[in-house]
């Protein structure tokens, strides 16, 4: 059978198959791409990952080898032993503990209401208030620690958790506020109204219906939040003295002093400190990716 004899529509499926797999071979990518392609996945994997190895090795070793370069020389769990007989490491693990919690509970909570508020709602001040929140997240924080300082002071919230949690909250919930809002914005107004028709109040259809709806976005406000309150280091040193009121940012500068650097001792710490940021990231992580997503799509 020659060309001629093929049906015209075997043909024209003939050449569509043709395109198609040319299309597909052009999308493909050579040897030498993918090779650098994965070099570079690789290198930037080892640059990742490298710190975070290099503090865990530090830590078991012993103080005379802490600055050396080499991998494992004397491994000890010396330096975790210390950490916990020699210092108050519990006191300061308990006050991180109390004030991240209470920071992550409020800043989510405010945050949600805040953005389905904003997102729902029609009122006045409406635009300045979001504003206000957008206009705070452009101060360093090192400007803001003398004025917050001075403040906690009149009000007597110094070494008090209360006036950190507070602190922590003035930077957690502005940028939390807004992603939230967005991610609600995706949500389908209808929901609301149906819960209305079914006699919720604007506060019961936001609990029972648009609340489980927006796990990711709560998630990410939550990990935000929490990751805020558990690793700052510049309000916990200013607002907190005395060992038993220090939270572990503040506790780990106790190792370094004008003369004297216990490298073991941090490096342990900041392990210990690692565990329960990573126990929280593997519980949301499921919810992070859908969640900064869905609050990006609109503002």
């Amino acid at each position: 059978m020659t060309t001629t004899d093929v049906p015209a529509t075997k043909q024209g499926a003939t050449r569509q198959s043709a395109a198609e797999r040319g299309v597909r071979k052009r999308g493909e990518r050579s040897p030498l791409a993918s090779a650098a392609l994965h070099a570079t996945l690789i290198v930037a994997s080892v640059i990742a990952v490298f710190p975070v190895l290099w503090v865990l090795l530090t830590s078991i070793k012993p103080a005379k080898h802490a600055i050396s370069t080499d991998f494992v020389k004397e491994p000890t769990l010396e330096n975790y032993r210390y950490l916990v007989e020699s210092t108050s490491f519990f006191t300061w693990f308990g006050n991180s503990v109390l004030v991240a919690g209470i920071t992550t509970v409020l800043g989510v909570f405010i945050a949600a209401t805040t953005g389905y508020a904003v997102s729902r709602f029609k009122f006045p001040g409406m635009k300045p208030l979001m504003w206000t929140l957008l206009v705070t997240q452009m101060f360093p924080m090192a400007i803001l620690i003398v004025p917050l300082y001075n403040l906690m002071g009149d009000l007597g919230l110094l070494n008090q958790p209360l006036g950190l949690i507070i602190t922590y909250l003035t930077i957690a919930v502005p940028f939390c506020a807004w992603m939230m809002k967005g991610f609600f914005d995706t949500i389908p107004v209808e929901i609301d109204e149906s819960g209305r028709v079914d006699g919720l109040n604007p506060f019961g259809t936001f609990w029972r219906l648009i609340l489980p709806l927006a796990k990711p976005g709560l998630a990410v406000t939550g990990f935000y939040s929490f990751i805020t309150a558990w690793g700052e280091v510049a309000y916990a040193s200013a607002f907190m003295v005395g060992d038993e009121h220090l939270t572990l940012a503040g506790g780990l500068q106790t190792f370094v002093t004008q003369y004297t650097s216990n490298w073991g001792a941090m490096s342990a710490a900041s392990v210990l400190i690692a565990i329960p940021a990573a126990i929280f990231f593997l519980f949301a992580q499921r919810h992070l990716v859908a969640g900064m997503t869905a609050g990006a799509t609109k503002g």
